[in-house]
């Protein structure tokens, strides 16, 4: 793959385990792979190989005795395993989203469809604006104390002032946000009513025609549509034409009064929208009133109240606490690195006991954490991550120890049953199952880990410091209160949502969705329920989609639709799109990349024609013989013999080596490598060793090949 492309996801040695009655089963083998910009990479195995394990573990929603061993999930540079449950849910839905397997159990059967697109939308709203109110005023107190510090207090009021240039812009831009939301649902809708008259397919002309002219009510606002009379004028002629239409089903007299309807709200639409803060500037500081001025004067007038002498006086303070706040942090990371230091000594060699390294974690934690600068607007570093991800490791590596106490009482305790049994002359009915301890010098290599990224990060800092530009990074600062504090007035209501929720139904090839969005799940085919939980996951505009066997229980027809409608959103969307599959065929026309993964490990990866066309590994021969296909003239399709092995006792070598026909005596002794096939192709296979022999692919699967390249063997 180019470099130049955009890595949006990246997984980096990634082992997962789960804890069972029956001892720790290792679901994920140290896997690596990356998702870039608007691609779609298929992961492909049979039940049990680790597919969901990792999907969910990406998502940050694996089940209770889920054990992430080691590794990294990089979203956009940063560790999602370091993070804590509240940074998570900001990116959970909003920027990684995910489809379901099974789509009735994922719709309240109760609930209107409607209602349950909504409802992510109304309480992420509401969650999004309280974290807004909490990190403006602390950011807003941190600023005062270190304007304070710098000695530019002379402007007792400037918090005050800024608090009213926002409340003023929230005055006008919270209504216009309103308004401009509905005037563009009621254009949808006139539209919508113009189309079924001509269709001849107005169901209830009443009560469509009042959604509509609801929707026009609302729409009413001074820089939206400000003419109220004309608006109560039109909707009043609409809703008589609707109730005459009713009777006479005559609609002539509806068409022209809807099509000024659809003009008026398209101009209104269309007409620019004014700079509320610059509004708000111009009538706080000048004590200007509004008159009947549009948009695009008010903005002329308006432009200059953002060079105002209260404007540059203000960010000229933010430039003296942002140095301020700066040269104290510098100087705190500098002590910290020696404290971090000491405890990286301390805990490299012998472990000390659980009291002694809280101590330690407590004292590093507490640096760490005092050289956070308070104005840094940017909350994903390390620092910020640091005290959960160092109290996971010590508790895992303490837990662990536990664990290995229980685990060699319980293969003694078995042992000497054994052998006693055997003493008698006795035939044991199961062997002793063999002893599995936790690896503790990993996971103290794991904790020390944490300190190192820790120093790398203050280190860079420090050596970056010289290369700030405070005046930039001052007005970039103003414009995050800004945006902060609008962000905490902002509100969708429930019609925004309705408006959003019925246009993402259309998006998904739901017909007629301004009266399904009333319905029940029940009311909807297996496939149109798939399309609202597409639908219900598209909603926070996410980067990421996740499907995890999205076609699963549906016919061979509508898994068509699915898949096409996914391909379809990730073009329109320029969405990255991770589909989990247990079945190869069904990724063919939508994959960018596959990877095949077999017992928690990736065992082949590459471009999607790499795994059709030029498959190297056994399990990849294997799955594509499996596939049915019109062509398949006389063929007996093959079935892998045996089963996967159990992963609470790992094979010893290549995990596929007892289903594997083509094993050598290597497969059972060592895991085989990634051997580099191109630059996108790799597969885990001792076939590809120089000096293994030559053993040719399956004959069903060359068949299948010359088939798709036109018949050329």
């Amino acid at each position: 793959m180019s470099n130049e492309r955009e890595k949006k996801l990246q997984v980096k040695d990634l082992t997962i385990s789960f804890r069972t009655i029956n001892g720790k089963l290792q679901a994920v083998r140290d896997i690596s792979f990356d998702l870039y910009k608007g691609e779609t990479l298929a992961i492909v195995g049979e039940s049990g190989s680790g597919k969901s394990a990792t999907s969910k573990t990406i998502l940050g929603i694996s089940a209770a005795n889920t054990i992430v061993e080691s590794g990294e999930i990089l979203y956009d540079g940063r560790d999602l395993l370091k993070i804590s449950e509240d940074d998570y849910h900001k990116i959970r839905g909003d920027k990684i989203s995910m489809v379901f397997q099974d789509p009735l159990s994922s719709l309240n059967p109760i609930m209107r469809i409607g209602n349950q697109i909504t409802e992510a939308m109304l309480l992420k709203n509401k969650a999004n604006r309280k974290e807004s109110h909490k990190k403006l005023s602390a950011t807003l107190a941190a600023l005062d104390d270190a304007m304070k510090a710098s000695g530019c207090d002379e402007d007792k009021d400037r918090f005050s002032t800024f608090k009213k240039i926002i409340g003023v812009q929230s005055k006008y831009e919270a209504p216009y946000s309103q308004a401009h939301s509905n005037a563009v649902a009621g254009l949808k809708a006139a539209e919508d009513m113009l189309l079924a008259i001509r269709k001849e397919a107005v169901a209830n002309p009443v009560s469509e025609a009042k959604e509509v002219v609801d929707y026009f009510k609302a729409s009413v606002d001074r820089f939206v549509v400000n003419d109220a009379d004309t608006v109560k004028e039109l909707y009043s002629s609409i809703m008589k034409a609707a109730r005459s239409a009713a009777k006479t089903h005559n609609y002539d007299e509806m068409v022209p009064l809807l099509e000024n309807g659809c003009s008026l709200l398209k101009a209104a639409i269309e007409e620019e929208v004014p700079d509320f803060f610059a509004l708000g500037c111009w009538t706080v500081l000048d004590g200007n009133v509004l008159g009947d001025e549009d948009a695009t004067a008010l903005n002329k007038k308006t432009a200059a109240s953002l060079g105002s002498p209260f404007i540059i006086g203000f960010i000229a303070d933010i430039k003296k606490a942002l140095e301020y706040t700066s040269d104290k942090s510098v100087k705190d990371m500098k002590k910290a690195l020696e404290v971090l230091a000491e405890a990286k000594r301390r805990l490299s060699s012998d472990m000390p006991d659980k009291a002694d390294v809280d101590r330690i974690v407590k004292g590093v934690s507490d640096a760490v954490e005092k050289a956070i600068d308070p104005l840094e607007t940017v909350k994903d570093s390390y620092a910020y991550t640091f005290r959960v991800s160092i109290d996971s490791a010590v508790k895992t590596y303490y837990d662990d120890i536990a664990r290995n106490q229980v685990e060699e009482k319980r293969f003694l305790k078995q042992t000497a049953r054994y052998e006693k049994l055997e003493a008698k002359g006795k035939a044991p009915e199961a062997k002793v199952a063999p002893l599995s301890l936790a690896d503790l010098k990993l996971v103290q290599e794991n904790l020390v880990k944490i300190f190192s990224n820790m120093q790398q990060q203050f280190e860079k800092r420090v050596s970056d410091v010289s290369l700030f530009d405070f005046d930039k990074r001052s007005r970039s600062f103003m414009l995050w209160l800004r945006d902060t504090a609008m962000a905490e007035i902002r509100v969708v209501t429930k019609s925004m949502a309705k408006d959003r929720a019925i246009r993402v139904m259309e998006q998904v090839g739901i017909t007629e969705a301004r009266k399904r969005y009333r319905q029940y799940p029940f009311e909807f085919s297996g496939g149109m329920r798939q399309r609202i939980v597409i639908a219900i996951s598209l909603t926070a505009n996410p980067d990421i989609l996740i499907c995890d066997e999205p076609t699963t229980a549906l016919d061979v027809t509508i898994q068509a639709q699915i898949l096409e409608l996914i391909n379809k959103l990730k073009e329109e969307r320029n969405l990255s799109v991770i589909f989990i599959t247990h079945d190869l065929g069904v990724v063919a026309n939508m994959a960018d990349r596959i990877a095949v993964m077999y017992a928690g490990k990736i065992v082949e990866y590459g471009t999607a024609d790499e795994i059709f066309y030029h498959p190297a590994h056994p399990y990849t021969w294997a799955l594509l013989a499996s596939i049915p296909d019109l062509d398949s003239k006389g063929n007996k399709l093959e079935s892998i013999p045996g089963t996967p092995p159990n992963m609470i006792y790992p094979p010893k070598g290549d995990a596929f080596a007892a289903r594997n026909k083509y094993a050598m005596e290597i497969d059972f002794e060592e895991q085989p490598p990634m051997f580099k096939i191109t630059d996108t192709h790799y597969a885990a296979t001792w076939l590809l060793h120089p000096n293994a022999p030559h053993v040719e692919m399956p004959e069903i699967v060359r068949d299948r090949i010359a088939r798709m390249n036109g018949g050329a063997k």
